[in-house]
């Protein structure tokens, strides 16, 4: 529990700015929504998810390579530190994963189709918090099924969110 707790502080702190820069990028698209600037959406698509890439590879790289000094400054505990890392390297290698969720996110609100963020939120934790009890049920697998399970929901949840990003793409009104 101790290595947990600390750990989700510094994953927590090390997505925050994507989540941030879904909320931007709603404002963005709904700027652009409003002024039916359909081609300008549609590139900041492109540009957003670059972007979004660019920088969680950066803070995936850090939190991945910089697991154990960060943890140590929530704990001296050798098994906590340890039992933290591996939260981190499966989480850290992951925040992609989030950060285009969040994108997603955004660029459904800005849309005007809420309902959309709310079943991806749903289908995201859903997924986590099943695969969590049904891989951590697996003596070899254990604990650690409750950490895959949560980039797994958010690749999930991004599949889905792609899929709604096609059916519902503003068009251009030539």
């Amino acid at each position: 529990m101790a290595a947990f707790s600390s750990a989700v502080k510094i994953d927590t702190l090390a997505y925050s700015p994507v989540q941030d820069f879904g909320n931007a990028y709603s404002t963005f698209v709904a700027q652009n929504y409003g002024a039916q600037q359909a081609n300008r959406i549609k590139q900041g698509n492109r540009q957003a998810s670059w972007w979004i890439l660019a920088f969680c590879l950066v803070i995936s790289s850090l939190v991945v390579f910089w697991a154990k000094p960060l943890l140590a400054l929530f704990s001296s505990d050798p098994e906590v530190i340890q039992i933290g890392i591996g939260y981190l390297r499966i989480e850290g290698s992951f925040y992609a994963l989030i950060g285009l969720l969040f994108m997603f996110y955004g660029y459904f609100r800005a849309i005007d189709e809420l309902m959309i963020s709310v079943v991806l939120t749903i289908f995201s934790l859903g997924t986590q918090v099943l695969l969590a009890y049904l891989l951590s049920a697996v003596p070899s697998i254990g604990y650690i099924g409750i950490w895959a399970s949560v980039p797994i929901g958010w690749a999930l949840a991004d599949l889905a969110g792609l899929y709604y990003l096609h059916k519902k793409a503003v068009k251009p009104t030539d």
